[in-house]
Formats: C-alpha cells, sequence, structure tokens
C-alpha cells in the first residue's frame, strides 16, 4: 500500500489492515482497539461542562484539561502507579516580576519488596508512594496487578507480571506450592475470577511489536529439502503404478 497517498496520521491504521498484522489474534487486536484515556493523577477533572460563577451568578462552560506528564524509560522497569514527570515553569525567588525558570517535578522513589501469592516470588521494584497506597488499596499486590487496567499500570513490568499470573492461573501450574496441594487450590479459589484462556493470557501485555514477532514464530516453519518432496512423490507414483498393473496368478495343476 503506498503511504505516500495517505497522510503520516492515519499511516498507523492503514498498517494494521494488510500483511501480518490482519493475522493477529481477534482478541488482541480488539485490546488495542478498546484502549481508553488513563485515570487522572496529576489533576483532578471537574466532570462537568459548565458551572455557575459564584461572583457573577452566570453559567460559564469549562472543561477539563489534562496536565501532561512524561514517563521516562525507567519508568517501565518500575511501578510508578501513573506517576510521571511534569515539566513547568517556576519563577526565580518567588518574584512574579523575575524571569520564568524550566523546572521538572519528579516522583518520590523508593525499592521495595512487594509478594506475588501467585508467582510464589518477592520482588524488588521500583516504587512511588502512590503505588503503595494502590496496593494497600486493593488488599494485596496480586490484586493490584489483576484488577488494574493496562493504561494505569502503565509499566511494561507490570504487565508481564499479570501475563505471568495470569498464565499460572489458566494453567494450574502444579509447580505452585508443590508440597502443599492444599494451600495451591485455595489460591486457585482466591482469584478464580481472573482466569482467562491460555491461548488469551500469552497475548496480554504484549507490546505490538513483540505481538508481531510472536506471530511471525507461530507461523514460522522449517524449509523441507526438495529431495524428501521428491523420494515422497515417487514413492506414491510407484504404489499407484503397481495397483494399476493387473496382478498374474499362476494356475494350480
Amino acid at each position: 500500500m503506498p503511504l505516500h497517498k495517505f497522510p503520516p496520521r492515519v499511516w498507523e491504521a492503514l498498517k494494521m489492515k494488510q500483511g501480518i498484522y490482519t493475522r493477529l489474534p481477534g482478541h488482541y487486536l480488539r485490546s488495542l482497539q478498546e484502549s481508553r484515556p488513563p485515570a487522572a493523577v496529576h489533576w483532578k477533572p471537574l466532570g462537568v461542562n459548565s458551572h455557575v460563577n459564584p461572583k457573577t451568578g452566570h453559567r460559564e462552560r469549562v472543561q477539563d484539561v489534562p496536565i501532561p506528564a512524561y514517563y521516562p524509560p525507567e519508568s517501565q522497569s518500575g511501578m510508578w502507579g501513573g506517576e510521571g514527570w511534569i515539566v513547568g515553569y517556576r519563577y526565580a525567588n518567588n518574584d512574579k516580576l523575575s524571569n520564568r525558570l524550566k523546572k521538572v517535578w519528579k516522583p518520590q522513589l523508593f525499592n521495595r519488596e512487594l509478594y506475588s501469592e501467585i508467582l510464589d516470588h518477592k520482588f524488588k521494584i521500583t516504587v512511588t508512594a502512590r503505588t503503595l497506597d494502590l496496593v494497600d488499596a486493593a488488599y494485596g499486590f496480586d490484586f493490584y496487578i489483576l484488577r488494574t487496567p493496562q493504561e494505569d499500570l502503565n509499566s511494561k513490568l507490570g504487565m508481564d507480571l499479570k501475563r505471568a499470573m495470569l498464565l499460572r492461573l489458566a494453567r494450574k501450574d502444579t509447580e505452585l506450592y508443590p508440597e502443599n496441594p492444599a494451600k495451591r487450590e485455595t489460591v486457585f479459589n482466591k482469584y478464580k475470577e481472573f482466569v482467562i484462556p491460555a491461548e488469551e493470557a500469552e497475548w496480554v501485555g504484549l507490546s505490538l511489536e513483540e505481538a508481531v514477532e510472536k506471530q511471525r514464530l507461530l507461523e514460522k516453519k522449517d524449509p523441507e529439502p526438495l529431495f524428501n518432496a521428491f523420494v515422497q512423490e515417487l514413492v506414491q507414483e510407484l504404489t499407484a503404478q503397481k495397483l494399476s498393473e493387473p496382478e498374474i496368478v499362476e494356475k494350480k495343476h
């Protein structure tokens, strides 16, 4: 498809309609289309289109203007709870008559150990105070990972953990607490509401590049030597020829 005939803003949409992109699983393509804006973290949405001015008594239109945040690459290897870097300006010496200076507000980071009951493993993760509050509000690390949408997690590490948890739940992995089957069954029953087929769990949290590579490996076939094909064809021809020839039966005296 000649992309130069279309504006650049529709290139990504056109790319999904050709080639290997069309052969990606339907549930994965739907997950790309069903993406929604992340929850407000650095600003508070008004939730209304207008309000009454207390001074004039007239109704005025208002709009929600989110504060843009920058998410550095290290945020993907940790779990920042949706927080990012906020770029703005401040006045020198807090004097509004002075020049504005550029300023970057960064979240405070901590290194904490978080335990996963499903994976039975402790992970040392870089988190923010908001992440710890969200884990407490969800009543556990596993519940926080499984219940939080991808847009709000905003973490490659978080989505990798979610995929591993969903796969273990879908397959009912016996490697979980191998010496304590009763505890294993208790864990599976505790998180049974999140169980999805293993075929879908394998694709959860994959980026488009990773999904394309996974699909390419699934479709990859090792080349078969022509010698084997010709030998098989010759055997079939000889078999057919032998069956078509009349069989000579000697008459017994």
